[in-house]
């Protein structure tokens, strides 16, 4: 058990180098195409090399449905009772709402004190661009949520990977097998044994992750002029730079307050998860992973079965601290006045109408874009940001990701401390 033990962590390091190399080799080769062969020529290269990111990307969702789906399961039948499931989600759910409201409210003071979009020289801008993602933001409403929510079929939720509608039906599947008793212990175990072969193939899956990411990075590079990005997006770029280096400022600080020298391990224990959604720009790609990672760290299997597919739904901190300040910076570029009023009204509605899409594509944007619609600010405007947006997918994703670790250990922590609690009660 300990050879295992020591084996792990250099597994680790190994993997990580590998990818760190990965994106240091995708950055160069990106440039040198840019800078030496036509335009059209660049543009090849690029849709042919994320080839080896959407492989990287596809593998990994082709595992998370069924992941989800026996973990959850197990999980909810390892709690044994309804009042179990209720207290854990209502600690979540707690956690989750309030760390949307800090995101999004860093989001509004940065953009509000930074003002990045003001004096913005709009000429220039391909407003064809943003209409793809114009046209996907008509479907976000509130109502639109509500009713996503609930899967007609389990299957088409599987299918296309929607992770809020599996973890509904994961839920009452899951209590029913609790509810039912130890007449369905072999559906469970069976569940269970499942659960493992999945997480075994993680292992085989993120041997993928450095060509992933050499291929979704040299693509970038290779039709982005990076120091035209640089300079002309320099004000907006690094005003969200600021914001989301403030919002890990207060999730580590949070995560010290309550997990304490623990904290220092956890973090750890999720460079390779945060590595690997930072090059993917895909926070979905580590699911399976940062899986794994969360149960070493010392994470209940049951706790992290239950809070990381509920997390991936409602716990995206990078996504919405972006949100609010892509949508102020559009008003501000196109000089639409948003008072203090209806700014925090912009706040609740991307709270409740954000939830449950991380499976859309352009998902931040798509939000963005329709929150701009509601607020009668120029939709188009999210051509503005569309030629940086993948720089800055790949903070919020391995923002979103710390968030969900955080999430998972402090509510396990908080288990723990219960659990210990009621036996010392039970002991009197």
């Amino acid at each position: 058990m300990n050879s295992t033990e020591t084996k792990k962590p250099s597994i680790l390091s190994n993997l990580t180098t590998q990818i760190l190399i990965a994106m240091i080799l995708g950055i160069a080769l990106g440039i040198i195409i840019h800078n030496n062969i036509s335009e059209e020529g660049a543009l090849l290269f690029s849709d042919k090399i994320k080839i080896l990111a959407t492989v990287f990307i596809r593998l990994v969702q082709m595992i998370i449905s069924p992941l989800v789906f026996t973990t959850l399961v197990v999980g909810i039948a390892k709690l044994g009772n309804v009042s179990a499931v209720g207290r854990i989600g209502g600690k979540a759910l707690a956690w989750f709402f309030t760390a949307s409201f800090i995101s999004l409210l860093l989001g509004m003071f940065f953009v509000n004190t930074l003002e990045p979009g003001v004096g913005l020289n709009l000429s220039n801008i391909d407003l064809g661009s943003a209409s793809e993602v114009a046209a996907n933001s008509k479907s976000i409403s509130f109502d639109n949520f509500i009713a996503h929510i609930v899967p007609k079929s389990i299957f088409e939720a599987m299918a296309t990977n929607e992770i809020l509608q599996i973890v509904v039906f994961s839920i009452f599947f899951g209590l029913a097998a609790a509810a039912i008793g130890d007449y369905v212990k072999p559906v469970v175990n069976g569940l269970d044994k499942m659960s493992h072969i999945i997480l075994k193939m993680v292992n085989y899956v993120m041997n993928f992750a450095p060509i992933g990411v050499f291929g979704a990075i040299a693509g970038v590079f290779a039709v982005r002029d990076f120091q035209e990005l640089a300079i002309t997006y320099f004000k907006f770029f690094g005003s969200f730079l600021v914001g989301i280096t403030s919002l890990w400022v207060v999730l580590i600080a949070v995560g010290y307050l309550f997990l304490k020298s623990r904290m220092t391990v956890l973090l750890k224990r999720i460079v390779s998860p945060l590595i690997i959604a930072f090059g993917t720009t895909s926070s979905e790609a580590v699911f399976p992973k940062l899986t794994e990672e969360l149960e070493r760290f010392g994470v209940k299997d049951k706790i992290v079965s239950f809070m990381l597919p509920l997390g991936y739904s409602f716990n995206l901190d990078g996504s919405m601290m972006y949100m609010t300040f892509a949508s102020i910076f559009i008003a501000q570029a196109y000089g639409v006045h948003l008072d203090i009023g209806t700014q925090m009204t912009m706040l609740l509605v991307l709270m409740l109408t954000s939830k449950g899409i991380a499976g859309v594509p352009r998902a931040s944007l798509v939000v963005v874009a329709a929150t701009c619609g509601m607020f009668d600010i120029p939709i188009e405007g999210i051509a503005l940001i569309l030629p940086i947006d993948h720089f800055c997918d790949m903070f919020r994703s391995a923002t979103n990701v710390l968030g969900n670790a955080l999430a998972t250990s402090v509510v396990g922590s908080w288990e723990k401390d219960d659990e210990h609690d009621i036996t010392a009660v039970e002991a009197q």
